[in-house]
């Protein structure tokens, strides 16, 4: 009797979760599809002015991948670019300079914002000093990126005419991420996966929906927006600043897209556990806002949905439960259909897409070290700071 309830407890569990995924599948603005490309655009009969503005923090060993796409962009129109060397201790700016003189291209101006105050992070400071600077050209967008990602020479072009053509505040996209290394291959896929799970990119274009994300390697801003929504400012303390960005401009009445990038790349290398996993854990609980019930809703959520299904499956293979197998299976095999159109967008094997729970498993535990980190205060980090809590000191040790 108490087997047979033991059973019937792991068919139910097993049940939920299946239909967690179906409504996963069919009713969560098919996050799984990755045909998100540029929307719609036509080359308007003017080009706009465009002021680039990349904060740099110790990025040296990056840069000479990077910042020459920057400088190389085939824009028609007026471009300068706007690097805000963010205290680095290995020469960064020094190097952009270096590189401007040696590749040519688009304007180069490199800056350093000086220590952020209190309340700000560091990031977000060097952002605000290049938009300072860029708002004495008067241009018409920004397009906020990251040292480390390196752009197509028709990156700029395209990203102006997709927002032109729209009527887009602000277009983002999510640069393919580097996936050499075996850890790599294992977590990058699924952590854009997660992403776009939780905010699903038809439903951020969607002006109905309240879902608001952007990917911080690669923002296309117009510049009255940024003003109008008090950008950067608004969000200075934001840890996660690509979706508070997001955020402030769509709850402004502003007009936002993101999607997959083909030809936008981060040059960024994480070849180990360790280094992925720090990338996750300095932002994860604070996505959940540092909160010990959404971090316990949030851990909940995650076993139902991706460790029960194979849980299931063993319990089912051991105790004889056929049920308890054929319905964990089929949730697994759900899940792991969901994954398969993010492993080819990375050019992954699809053996990778069953080991999901896996890689889930991972991802869970990182989570859980973020919010230990941030009780113990040592909180989030961006090169080298880090934030206790929020509105705390940078601390630079």
């Amino acid at each position: 009797m108490g087997q047979t309830a033991h059973v019937s407890a792991v068919v139910w569990t097993a049940a939920v979760s299946l239909a967690a995924w179906l409504w996963l599948l069919l009713c969560r603005g098919m996050f799984w599809r990755t045909d998100v490309g540029l929307p719609p655009r036509r080359e308007p009969g003017g080009w706009p002015p465009v002021c680039v503005v990349v904060p740099a923090r110790d990025e040296a060993a990056v840069l000479p991948g990077t910042l020459p796409t920057l400088l190389a962009q085939d824009y028609p129109g007026r471009a300068e670019v706007f690097l805000i060397d963010d205290g680095s201790s290995d020469g960064t700016g020094r190097l952009a300079r270096e590189l401007a003189r040696r590749h040519g291209g688009l304007p180069l101006t490199v800056d350093s914002p000086g220590e952020p105050p209190a309340g700000w992070t560091g990031k977000l400071w060097a952002v605000r000093r290049g938009i300072a600077l860029a708002r004495a050209r008067s241009p018409e967008y920004l397009l906020l990126t990251d040292a480390d990602i390196a752009h197509a020479p028709d990156s700029l072009r395209q990203l102006v005419a997709a927002a032109r053509t729209g009527g887009f505040d602000l277009v983002s996209q999510m640069a393919r991420l580097r996936t050499r290394s075996g850890w790599e291959r294992l977590l990058v896929p699924a952590f854009v996966y997660f992403f776009a799970q939780l905010y699903p990119f038809r439903l951020i274009a969607r002006e109905t929906a309240r879902t608001a994300a952007a990917a911080g390697g690669c923002v296309l801003l117009r510049a009255e927006t940024a003003e109008r929504a008090r950008i950067p400012d608004a969000v200075r303390g934001a840890v996660i600043d690509d979706v508070a960005l997001a955020r402030a401009v769509k709850d402004g009445g502003g007009r936002i897209w993101l999607g997959l990038a083909d030809r936008v790349d981060s040059v960024r290398p994480c070849p180990r556990l360790r280094d992925l996993w720090r990338m996750v854990s300095r932002s994860a609980y604070a996505q959940l806002r540092h909160s010990p019930v959404v971090l316990a809703g949030t851990v909940a959520g995650l076993a139902l949905v991706y460790l029960v299904p194979p849980l299931a499956v063993c319990a089912g293979v051991v105790t004889g439960g056929a049920a308890a197998a054929a319905v964990g299976g089929l949730a697994w095999l759900v899940m792991a259909g969901t994954y398969l159109p993010m492993l080819r967008h990375y050019r992954q094997p699809p053996w990778l897409a069953p080991l999901l729970p896996f890689t889930a498993l991972l991802y869970l535990l990182m989570t859980v070290d973020s919010a230990v980190r941030h009780h113990r205060g040592r909180g989030a980090a961006w090169k080298g700071r880090t934030y206790a809590r929020p509105g705390a000191v940078p601390d630079e040790s």
